[in-house]
């Protein structure tokens, strides 16, 4: 099978793209509004790109044309935002929080989640997320219609135990992270891993 992308519709060629581009991490984005309403939404269009300086890139697309998300909106404002990642415990809340709801509205007070302050931007993260990467926003890129978020990373809050304290390496036992699949409602467990050592 061979697909030419130039004759998709759009709608389509997020399907081919978001049904075998997979798994994808999921950034569990916070931001706030000129009113201080928290807002929390999730994008997987998302990825870490580089790490001097460190920063993350996610795509918010727009709420219908020309209009975009609100989570777009409030960093088009504050030009601030965190990114939380969501385990397995947390899996069916970050999907909640995907809800279009009135602008204003904060999303962490319909799933029951909490707010918690952050150290260097004024962004708060989700307090149950088990990492968040406070951000400031470097760019924001407009290709078509698309949207791409460019962040750098200044702060980090890590679950205890996650990390070795002296190594920085992760403990592969207690962090499993959810991924995200083919669209609409399917998504990955991570605890099933296997190592490969990479060659000298």
């Amino acid at each position: 099978m061979e697909i030419n992308f130039s004759t998709l519709r759009s709608a389509d060629c997020y399907k081919v793209l978001a049904g075998l581009v997979t798994p994808r991490p999921i950034a569990w984005v916070t931001t706030v509004n000129d009113a201080g309403v928290v807002n929390a939404a999730p994008f997987s269009f998302f990825n870490c790109f580089g790490s001097n300086p460190p920063i993350l890139a996610f795509a918010p697309g727009n709420r219908e044309p020309g209009l975009p998300k609100d989570t777009a909106r409030n960093i088009r404002n504050s030009r601030e935002f965190v990114v939380n990642i969501a385990d397995e415990a947390l899996a069916e809340q970050m999907v909640a929080t995907s809800t279009a709801l009135p602008y204003g509205e904060s999303e962490l007070e319909t799933t029951g989640l909490s707010a918690a302050a952050s150290t260097a931007i004024a962004v708060p993260r989700i307090e149950e997320a088990p990492v968040a990467f406070e951000c400031r926003e470097w760019a924001t890129l407009e290709i078509g219609s698309n949207r791409m978020v460019v962040g750098t990373v200044h702060h980090a809050h890590i679950r205890d135990g996650l990390l070795d304290p002296e190594t920085l390496r992760l403990n592969h036992g207690l962090f499993h992270p959810v991924g995200r699949m083919a669209a609409p409602d399917w998504y990955c467990r991570t605890g099933d891993q296997y190592e490969i050592v990479r060659p000298e």
